[in-house]
């Protein structure tokens, strides 16, 4: 058993005191997954960090106790902490780019965990390393092994962290957010190899995810957090049937699916507020749609609302009238115009080949094909997603027409952007069509500047492409895109290390939509974001997409993102295209097996009963 018990965590920042973590409690059995939900921001990632005892620098945790069988593992030297961690308690971690050592091959670093935690040594801990890299989806392991992780793509990068996790065979593993990154084939395998681990070993898992379909399918229990405190605790079919919480049922109607599509979504309306404050009463109740006069300055205590069903709100403990609040409004939206005219992307037999590095005294060049021949259409206005397991080609297609790759890849064909072809324009031409095609990167840390404020990383594009613009212009335009992603004004003065993953890909959506584009393509925008934030952004990507005429290349594993959003569906696989066409054709009539399987892969959530 794994007892957490009235944990407190404090941050030193610039704002003051950050209390990120308010007297948390739970308990972990083997053999069971916990399932700790809730917004980007909301400390669930800096409560597996405590657990772990790997607090940033400027972090401490100020208060409680975190058991394993009874013995406190805060209390524990460094020395014996270290065979802890990795050995009985691993971890995923949520940026599998920024968490693998890019000078170690991926097959070292296997090693690494393998022979730190057991005796098996060498060859034989090498073998060890291939087996979990095939059990855990990357192809050809005897040969990637040896590959180092910019050689990866995202997804794959995920695969070997979790490899690493789970080589050493921990008694439990605290997993965060660790399919975020996977399309939902690979999502199956790996959730399918935690239950056997399960059964096998009584394998206990803490589990932090956004996905509430996989915690509808994984989870024993769950637990759901927001600004730092757990504010409803059941067993996870109590949960989904009976949602107790105000928070609780509004992240459920905030999922995107088919019966949704062409009606906004349910958000949340504002943000996490900020954890420096001193807090008088219910953290939830600025956003709250059931809030009622003394929930400002009454603090709610969690009280038993049910068998082992625990809720942290006064609707319960003490009802009152409810505040006067706006009703929500969700219009359906018109139908899209029908095509008209020639695409704004057209796409002909789009090749990228990558050489590969060859043997020792072997002559020649070896090369893997990419993306192999792949020709589709976008219109303007219109959102084409591109789907497939992960290492298909969708991002790399994505990066060729952005003109990415021109130093790194062989790339062929035609990208014809207003009829311009985008793999031949040079100097000034090539800045100009920047200015009207943008990307979201799959990694949102990665592709920030560390050493720029986030006011410096927004307003950089609008000053290379957007020069007309003068300072004024520039500031008023930045304070309006922090408003449209739903961020903070005052977030425009911090730096991106001090953002969650999900804010941090909220500031990337903000930078790609600053010089105003014509084509965004949106590599996984909304794969680090909880479902709330996830609804904002898919409102104003699709309000965006009516009043500007947007298009929108649409990169992702999220079927049900990709049944609310999309109009056209491509289907890739080993660089090709498998199968596309209209989006609720391909996705309820799909004719190839591929397909089919892709489609039979996806986690599906009931709908709460009312």
């Amino acid at each position: 058993m794994l007892e957490i018990d009235d944990l407190q965590v404090e941050l030193d920042a610039d704002a003051g005191l950050v209390r990120a973590i308010a007297g948390m409690r739970l308990t972990l059995t083997r053999g069971e997954t916990f399932a700790l939900v809730g917004e980007s921001g909301c400390g669930k990632s800096m409560a597996a960090l405590a657990l772990m005892r790997l607090l940033p620098e400027n972090g401490r945790i100020a208060a409680g106790t975190v058991r394993l069988d009874g013995e406190d593992l805060l209390a524990l030297p460094e020395s014996r902490m270290r065979d802890v961690r990795g050995g009985r308690v691993a971890m995923i971690f949520q940026e599998p780019a920024t968490s693998l050592n890019p000078v170690m091959r991926v097959g070292d670093q296997i090693v690494e965990a393998i022979e730190a935690h057991t005796g098996l040594r060498g060859k034989a801990a090498r073998a060890r390393a291939i087996d979990w890299l095939a059990r855990v989806g990357i192809p050809e392991p005897e040969r990637r092994i040896d590959d180092y992780p910019f050689r990866l793509s995202g997804g794959q990068k995920q695969r070997v962290m979790i490899a690493i996790a789970l080589a050493a065979e921990p008694d439990f593993l605290v997993a965060d957010e660790p399919t975020t990154a996977l399309d939902v084939t690979i999502q199956a395998q790996i959730l399918d190899l935690i239950r056997d681990l399960q059964r096998e070993r009584q394998l206990g898992v803490l589990l932090i995810t956004h996905d509430l379909a996989v915690v509808s399918g994984m989870a024993h229990h769950v637990a759901l957090m927001y600004a730092g405190q757990i504010i409803e605790v059941a067993p996870a079919a109590e949960f989904f049937a009976h949602p107790r919480h105000p928070y609780a049922r509004l992240l459920l109607q905030a999922l995107p699916d088919a019966a949704r599509r062409g009606e906004p979504l349910a958000a949340i309306a504002g943000t996490v507020p900020p954890l420096w404050l001193d807090f008088a009463g219910c953290r939830f109740w600025p956003r709250c749609d059931k809030a009622m006069g003394h929930c400002a300055s009454t603090l709610p205590r969690l009280t038993e609302e049910g068998p082992k069903h625990q809720v942290r709100c006064l609707l319960y403990s003490q009802p009152g009238e409810a505040l006067p609040r706006e009703p929500a409004t969700a219009k359906r939206l018109p139908p899209r115009p029908a095509e008209q005219g020639a695409p704004l992307l057209d796409v002909r037999d789009l090749r990228v080949r990558f050489a590969l590095k060859a043997p020792l005294f072997h002559r020649g060049t070896r090369h893997f094909d990419a993306v192999d021949g792949v020709s589709y259409t976008l219109h303007a206005g219109r959102t084409l997603a591109l789907v497939g397991e992960s290492g298909c080609g969708k991002t790399t297609s994505g990066k060729a027409i952005v003109q990415l790759l021109r130093r790194q890849a062989q790339v062929s064909g035609q990208a014809l952007f207003d009829g311009q072809d985008l793999f031949r324009l040079q100097g000034q031409a090539l800045v100009q069509a920047r200015r009207h095609v943008q990307i979201i990167f799959q990694d949102p840390f990665a592709s920030l500047n560390p050493r720029m404020r986030v006011a410096d990383v927004l307003e950089e594009g609008l000053i290379a492409l957007r020069p007309e613009l003068d300072a004024g212009q520039r500031r008023e335009r930045l304070l309006t895109l922090v408003d449209q992603v739903g961020l903070r004004r005052d977030a425009l003065q911090r730096w991106p290390h001090e953002f969650s993953g999900g804010q941090r890909q909220r500031i990337a959506i903000a930078r790609a939509l600053a010089v105003e584009p014509r084509l965004i393509v949106c590599d996984e925008p909304t794969s680090a974001l909880d479902v709330s934030v996830q609804a904002q952004i898919l409102n104003l990507l699709r309000e965006l997409q009516r009043e500007q005429g947007l298009a929108y290349l649409f990169i992702t594993h999220n079927i049900g993102v990709v049944e609310y959003i999309a109009d056209d569906v491509v289907v890739m696989r080993a660089g090709r295209i498998v199968e596309q066409g209209n989006c609720s054709t391909v996705l309820r009539q799909p004719r190839e097996g591929f397909t089919q399987a892709l489609l039979a892969a996806v986690p599906r959530l009931l709908p709460p009963s009312p």
